[in-house]
């Protein structure tokens, strides 16, 4: 009888012994699952914190278009030829003199007439420029000037549909002129690619810059959409294609 209750004891022991140790299985079970879904928890809330931070990011403060005017004006000039006009913006600059990006077909009659020199003017200012690059295929041309001027930044990647944009140049030979307006669209129009945007232009916008909210050049204005009822249907030459084509941009 003693021998049986000693047998009772010890296989209640062991059965003690055993539950102790699954139970506190299951608590570290338990406590690893809570570790993996709080990990989990923790990585959504992280990337959903980031994704908010860059939404953030972009809304910002609205752009201060008049601020953004008076800091790139002054990189902004009138190409003019004894055939017609456009406008040029710096793209670079150096001790040797600054490189201004333009139309092809802003200076193309006097480069069809043998010579290279064009004038380029802001306000009362009158620079001699010569055209030192030119491609007819992108329709981009590179006039160089002896002084040193205040280049534009170039945008580090393609602009967002519906960004608001602002373009300078010289509609009519009027310097100066500015207009807002929105990235429309991305066209491929004959095998090139065009940023459409809103912004209204004029002969003699040609080969000036549209930039972002940042001040930042995101194309160059080349042409419009004409006709009856056809309103606010700008392209401009992605400033990408530029920077290849001229092999420009680099440092900047």
């Amino acid at each position: 009888m003693r021998f049986l209750r000693s047998r009772v004891e010890g296989l209640l022991a062991a059965a003690l012994v055993m539950g102790v140790a699954a139970t506190a299985a299951l608590s570290w079970h338990a406590q690893q699952d809570d570790a993996r879904t709080m990990a989990g928890q923790q990585q959504t809330i992280t990337r959903q914190q980031a994704e908010i931070n860059e939404l953030m990011a972009r809304a910002g403060d609205p752009p201060d278009w008049t601020r953004l005017a008076m800091r790139v004006e002054p990189s902004v000039f009138t190409i003019s030829t004894d055939a017609g006009l456009g406008s040029g913006w710096v793209v670079d600059s150096g001790p040797a003199g600054s490189d201004l990006v333009t139309n092809f077909h802003v200076v193309a009659d006097a480069l069809a007439s043998g010579t290279h020199s064009v004038d380029v003017l802001q306000a009362d200012r009158t620079l001699a420029g010569t055209v030192v690059r030119a491609d007819r295929t992108d329709d981009l041309a590179v006039v160089h000037v002896q002084a040193r001027l205040a280049p534009l930044a170039i945008a580090p990647q393609r602009p967002r549909l519906g960004e608001t944009v602002m373009v300078v140049g010289s509609p009519l030979g009027l310097g100066g002129t500015i207009s807002v307006g929105l990235v429309s669209g991305f066209r491929s129009i004959d095998g090139s690619d065009w940023v459409q945007f809103s912004a209204p232009i004029s002969p003699g916008n040609s080969g000036g810059p549209v930039v972002d909210a940042r001040g930042e050049v995101i194309g160059i204005a080349s042409g419009k959409f004409v006709g009856d009822g056809v309103e606010a249907l700008g392209f401009a030459i992605p400033v990408s294609i530029a920077c290849a084509s001229l092999r420009l941009c680099s440092d900047t």
